[in-house]
């Protein structure tokens, strides 16, 4: 018989979204009429608006007629969708062949551990994105699970002792760092100055990282950069992960986008990007042809408008939820530039405020241990929800007071 992957067997307990859609559940069943609202799971709830939800629409029609059916494309997206990414969100800074449309970030995260194998050594975040550690374990390059945490990932504190940003003397020699800004899930903005300190640390180590900007389309002050080729270096050192699921709406759609450029090389002096495309064109048929065309319409002026409005409304969630929140003396960042916020129980199990809020408001948010060491005694709300949930969730929110 076959073994199974010695990665599968060293993930620890469940992925965290799964384990709290579990523990709903079960209070659900035992509270059968408890209105349960959920402030968690970072999942969009507005219906798409209206040109990019005809450009999908269009593009389905399309397929049924013989002129415009379609097959297999291109396995790293429609040029057209290419082109238009590149000049909307790179501004000349990134050509069009350097940038890859997947199925979404999360995807890509997990398809880019493929170029480095279970012997490179991964910093990330802490704290992080799960799936940063949980690719690096299913890969094999995590090593074994500590209790606290694994030994073959170096994580990098980003708490309120040093402004969310970590110390960067930590990154390892020739590996990868995960990073994530806005990030998920402090809600915490790097500055120009600190991703110009990551680059920095990032040439001299050798190291290749990984940015993900999924939430990039959030940041409303504009002296924060939005990607992390505005920094200069940045083209040899880093891969930039993006996505519409936030910003549009397409969590369910599913489009997103890799950004690999030709600058980018291994230790050994090999094209990173030839790599990828070898990558994308063996184990990928490229994203739906469909949800491209809705893409592309996001991306002619008026989905940018809409696409700027939908953010606009979901970070008025984010500011009603931070505002109930310090109005009960609880610290919170994130929610200005970013759709989380990150509240701050002291000497508390994030597992046990979940409980917590979940018995005595019956409202649903992620315990922060689920994304790192030093998370434990946060709780992240999210802002992904409908306006009249999110305020009557705030409403419930002073049942917290002791």
């Amino acid at each position: 018989m076959a073994t199974r992957n010695y990665g599968l067997s060293n993930l620890t307990a469940g992925y965290l979204f799964p384990e709290i859609a579990r523990r709903r559940r079960e209070f659900s069943a035992a509270h059968p009429d408890a209105k349960i609202i959920s402030l968690g799971i970072g999942n969009t709830t507005e219906p798409l608006t209206a040109h990019i939800d005809s450009g999908l629409t269009e593009g389905a029609r399309r397929l049924g007629t013989a002129s415009g059916y379609s097959g297999y494309g291109d396995e790293q997206g429609l040029t057209a969708l290419r082109e238009r990414i590149a000049a909307a969100f790179y501004g000349g800074k990134i050509a069009s062949d350097e940038v890859f449309i997947s199925d979404g970030a999360k995807c890509d995260i997990g398809r880019l551990q493929l170029l480095f194998g279970p012997e490179v050594e991964v910093a990330v975040q802490d704290p992080s994105y799960p799936v940063y550690v949980d690719g690096s374990v299913l890969i094999g390059a995590a090593g074994e699970w500590t209790g606290s945490g694994y030994e073959g990932i170096t994580y990098l504190p980003c708490v309120a002792a040093n402004g969310y940003f970590p110390d960067l003397s930590a990154l390892p020699e020739d590996g990868i760092v995960y990073f994530c800004s806005p990030n998920n899930p402090t809600g915490a903005v790097a500055t120009r100055s600190q991703l110009s300190s990551l680059v920095k640390a990032a040439t001299e180590k050798g190291a290749i990282i990984i940015y993900d900007a999924a939430y990039a389309e959030y940041i409303r002050d504009p002296a924060l950069p939005k990607s992390i080729y505005e920094i200069e270096g940045a083209r040899s050192c880093a891969i930039e992960v993006n996505s519409f699921s936030k910003p549009i709406g397409f969590t369910g759609v599913r489009l997103g986008w890799t950004v690999v450029p030709k600058d980018l090389k291994y230790s050994g002096g090999e094209s990173v990007i030839e790599d990828w495309n070898r990558i994308c064109t063996t184990v990928f048929n490229g994203a739906s042809n469909i949800a491209q065309y809705g893409g592309l319409a996001a991306l002619e002026s008026a989905g940018l408008k809409e696409m700027r409005e939908l953010t606009d409304f979901y970070l008025g969630n984010a500011a009603i939820i931070r505002a109930a929140l310090e109005g009960l003396g609880i610290a919170c960042v994130g929610g200005d530039n970013a759709p989380y916020i990150w509240a701050r129980f002291p000497g508390r199990k994030s597992w046990d405020v979940f409980a917590e809020i979940l018995e005595k408001c019956h409202v649903v948010t992620t315990p922060g241990s689920g994304f790192g060491p030093a998370g434990e005694s946060f709780i992240r709300f999210s802002a992904f929800g409908h306006r009249a949930d999110v305020e009557e969730a705030c409403r419930r929110l002073p049942a917290l007071r002791p």
